[in-house]
């Protein structure tokens, strides 16, 4: 098991990760000597990892019970924080939970009881209400996000799930945002604070406004596109109205992307992202629900189609760019007629007149039937498009493997010649769909 210094370096190899920066480092010290902590650290700083490596020190590989319960306020961190456990390797069993999927497929997967449990509180209140696992185990909660869950609605059931766990002796709770009121329910008895906003200045961020002349300034967005060219970001809204309107206009114009709010079905979503992150498409078309918690990589830009209504938003979208050691651009479009909100600075509007040269689309997203329950693996996949499919290592983009299906990216040169060879093969003694997503 993972419960030592060794073997924390080969959890660090296997997720290609050089070395720990300093935040993680610190949180990790403070959490394994520490009952209660707060780790504030910007978007895209690592805290998931920061506090998953102590707890993984911390497991008893005797115990069939779950022992670590984290809860998140929406179902792509659940499904984040799954993935990197699983990418871990640490040899305790992990399942993440949470609404818009069937309860007979937690079901399914709760038979063997995980060590560490991942949810949302409302579909962790409902399996708490049910009885399907023993509570007395449960020694470290984590609420990750936790200011985002309260914001959310899920005060009610949080605690209810905390007045749930009598045998708590760690808690852990991770945000992005100063100064939020925490619940006497959490019980936070003398909490050490691990503090990285203070430090985050925000130096290699560069906010540039763009004023538009129309007042849905669809035209703007479109030139401002151009402008900036063929590199991954995202354009915010308020609104899944306004994305559908965004939307249309880039059909029109012949610009790809994919779109992510709460409004969509949680299978759509999920390939929004999976599409976004393997490159398929660079645009992501979002309300704030993509603001953080969710696994998007690093990019350039993002764009303010609708102004934020607070601060609080305002800082959130800015965070998915110029994280870490990067540098990155937010762009706000604003109606000349109209005004910026006072915590955005009226710098003068920058000139989008001169375009990027086009880059064509160069990878496509393929579907296939079959996923870990079929005991596949992601080298297996690799094989299967090396040997079957012909091709080379430099045609065979990012694979995403789920419980129950898989997705690859290739070239869109060749997507449609993989469908033909791959299509209702073998792999792994299962027959498999293949399709373009």
């Amino acid at each position: 098991m993972a419960n030592s210094i060794i073997e924390q370096q080969d959890i660090l190899e296997k997720l290609k990760i050089a070395a720990l920066n300093p935040m993680q480092e610190e949180a990790i010290s403070v959490i394994k000597k520490t009952t209660n902590t707060i780790l504030l650290s910007p978007t895209g700083t690592g805290k998931t990892l920061a506090f998953l490596l102590p707890i993984i020190e911390s497991l008893d590989p005797e115990c069939s019970e779950v022992q670590a319960l984290i809860l998140v306020p929406s179902r792509e961190l659940a499904i984040q924080i799954e993935q990197v456990l699983r990418n871990m390797g640490s040899g305790f069993k992990v399942n993440a939970v949470y609404g818009g999927r069937p309860m007979s497929k937690d079901k399914i997967e709760l038979k063997h009881i995980p060590a560490i449990l991942i949810g949302t509180p409302g579909r962790i209140a409902d399996h708490f209400r049910s009885e399907r696992y023993a509570k007395t185990s449960i020694k470290i909660l984590v609420l990750d996000e936790f200011d985002k869950s309260l914001e959310t609605g899920f005060e009610e059931e949080m605690s209810e799930i905390i007045g749930q766990l009598p045998h708590l002796n760690k808690r852990i709770l991770t945000s992005a945002t100063m100064g939020v009121t925490i619940p006497g329910f959490v019980r936070l008895d003398k909490p050490r604070i691990v503090n990285y906003l203070k430090d985050n200045t925000r130096s290699k961020l560069a906010i540039k406004t763009v004023v538009a002349a129309d007042k849905n300034k669809l035209q703007t967005l479109l030139d401002l596109l151009h402008h900036i060219g063929n590199e991954p970001g995202i354009i915010f809204c308020n609104l899944k109205d306004s994305i559908d309107v965004v939307s249309a206009y880039l059909d029109k114009h012949g610009i790809k992307y994919t779109c992510f709010s709460g409004g969509m079905e949680q299978r759509d979503r999920e390939r929004s992202l999976i599409k976004f992150r393997n490159g398929t498409c660079k645009i992501l078309i979002a309300t704030d629900l993509a603001a953080r918690g969710i696994d998007i990589p690093e990019m350039n830009y993002i764009i303010h189609y609708e102004l934020p209504r607070t601060v609080e938003e305002f800082t959130h979208r800015n965070g998915r760019t110029a994280r870490v050691n990067s540098k990155g651009t937010a762009y706000v479009l604003y109606w000349a007629k109209g005004r910026l909100p006072e915590f955005i600075k009226n710098d003068t509007p920058i000139d989008i007149s001169i375009k990027s040269p086009a880059k064509p689309q160069f990878w496509e997203t393929l579907f296939l039937s079959g996923g870990r329950k079929d005991k596949i693996s992601k080298g297996d996949i690799a094989g299967l498009f090396f040997k079957q499919g012909g091709i080379n290592k430099d045609q065979l983009g990012v694979i995403e493997l789920k419980q129950d299906c898989a997705f690859v990216a290739v070239p869109v040169v060749i997507a449609h010649e993989m469908v033909e060879k791959l299509n209702n093969t073998r792999l792994k003694k299962k027959k498999i769909r293949v399709t373009v997503v």
